[in-house]
């Protein structure tokens, strides 16, 4: 029903923006990472939004980026997750590390978010593993289905040891990919970089 709102940023806390649109003051749920980029006062704002209604309630959800918004759409659209649970996924996650988690089925990493259970989030990923699609963008190479890091044995090396040392799948490909590291590097340098990141 409300697509977008534009107009100026009057207020914004953790939790919520109050967008003045031609004078009527929207009040719009936000996650706390849309928070952190969110313009200052006085300034235009573009939300992209989602209406929730329910029997008791009607409630606005904004994100800044539409590749949010449609994440967003597919994340409430499984069983037992709720506006303000997919709103909490996508507050801890960015929507890369989200595909990548569904992609690679790391429960773990999702079931960081608050109210977001390790049943609930493998629910998660069997129901959105093929609709995210079978190539994905993440960070500085495209994942094309399980192939989660380039054929490179010590980077995969220096991932599955920060596994073991109790990271998350997410998080530890993410810092491999990230390490700033020679392309010779082996193992231990990636390993000891990566750390670095963390």
């Amino acid at each position: 029903m409300i697509g977008f709102v534009k107009g100026t940023v009057d207020a914004v806390s953790e939790n919520t923006a109050l967008i003045d649109v031609n004078g009527v003051g929207y009040e719009v749920n936000i996650g706390s990472g849309c928070a952190a980029e969110m313009p200052g006062t006085g300034e235009e704002v573009k939300l992209y939004t989602y209406l929730a209604v329910r029997e008791d309630d009607m409630s606005l959800f904004g994100f800044l980026h539409r590749e949010e918004l449609e994440l967003f759409r597919m994340l409430i659209r499984v069983s037992g997750i709720g506006p303000k649970g997919a709103q909490g996924i996508l507050s801890v996650m960015s929507v890369s590390d989200l595909r990548f988690a569904i992609l690679t089925g790391d429960a773990k990493a999702i079931s960081q978010a608050p109210g977001i259970g390790g049943k609930t989030a493998q629910k998660l990923i069997v129901e959105l593993k093929d609709k995210i699609g079978d190539a994905v963008s993440y960070d500085r190479g495209d994942l094309k289905g399980a192939d989660v890091l380039p054929a490179q044995d010590d980077r995969t090396e220096a991932a599955e040891a920060l596994i073991a040392l109790g990271y998350s799948q997410t998080e530890a490909y993410r810092a491999v990919r990230s390490a700033e590291v020679p392309e010779n590097a082996d193992a231990n340098t990636i390993l000891k970089a990566a750390l670095k990141y963390l």
